[in-house]
């Protein structure tokens, strides 16, 4: 049984990473999947069903479905790793000075964190982009800075694990500085947590998108953005319910193969794999 289990969660891990590596693919290169125009309407063939000509069906303007869940992948991809990166480096600069700093400027860095903390990330979000406008990079930023406290508090904790170590506490006796201490004992012991994060953290970021899209404050239509077509889709869901349940479907898969990827790659670095 343990070995049955064992196979059935390598063989959905290699799922998932095949499907990431294809959402790379079509992200880059959206025309090995086709080269219809994800922007071309045609009113004659408005809401087909999918079919042979149209895999996933056209929407209410009769654009393919497929062709702009592709492209989609682009926008969606692109805005979830820039917002994860914004997190990570705020959070890396974050808690590696809060954690080799003094007590009172750790505590004022963590009280910080738990009011940041204490707003829903959505919601943390929209009131970024209330005050910056919305726009592509404004909601990257806006998902950036929210997500920052998962990030700062795990390097902040890992920072002050390693700052007290016997090893670091060796180095400041033998006149190291700062510097190379940094670099050579605290940094490669800080940055081992950050992979498991990013990686499930780009799922996460990726359905912030989507929503702030299908709240009308992301990408703006015909932007073949998977949250901008959610909410194309919801008005027509009874008479053409393909037009919302690829784009939903195919963010869905997204989120749950970075996500089953990040906790194997957590079980990895741990030593638990089986």
């Amino acid at each position: 049984m343990t070995t049955r289990l064992g196979l059935l969660r390598h063989t959905g891990t290699a799922l998932c990473a095949a499907l990431i590596a294809v959402l790379l693919l079509a992200a880059a290169f959206p025309g090995l999947f086709g080269d219809v125009d994800p922007l071309r309407s045609s009113m004659p063939e408005s809401l087909r069903a999918p079919s042979a000509r149209h895999w996933f069906g056209t929407d209410l303007l009769g654009r393919d479905v497929f062709a702009r869940v592709v492209h989609g992948a682009r926008y969606s991809l692109l805005l979830g790793v820039a917002a994860m990166l914004i997190s990570l480096v705020l959070g890396l600069l974050t808690g590696v000075l809060a954690g080799l700093s003094g007590r009172a400027a750790d505590e004022a860095v963590a009280g910080l964190l738990d009011v940041v903390s204490a707003f829903p990330g959505v919601l943390l979000a929209m009131l970024v982009v209330v005050f910056t406008g919305p726009g592509v990079l404004n909601i990257a930023v806006a998902i950036g800075i929210s997500g920052v406290p998962k990030f700062a508090r795990v390097i902040r904790a890992q920072t002050r694990a390693v700052k007290d170590a016997g090893y670091v506490t060796h180095a400041v006796v033998q006149g190291r500085g700062r510097g190379w201490i940094l670099a050579r004992h605290i940094a490669p012991n800080v940055l081992t947590a950050v992979p498991v994060i990013a990686t499930i953290d780009i799922g996460t970021s990726i359905v912030a998108v989507s929503g702030l899209s299908f709240l009308g404050l992301g990408p703006q239509p015909p932007v073949p953005e998977w949250g901008v077509m959610l909410s194309e889709g919801r008005d027509i869901l009874r008479t053409a319910w393909w037009a919302g349940l690829f784009p939903g479907l195919a963010m869905t898969l997204t989120v749950i193969a970075f996500t089953v990827v990040g906790r194997r790659l957590q079980l990895l670095l741990e030593g638990r794999t089986p």
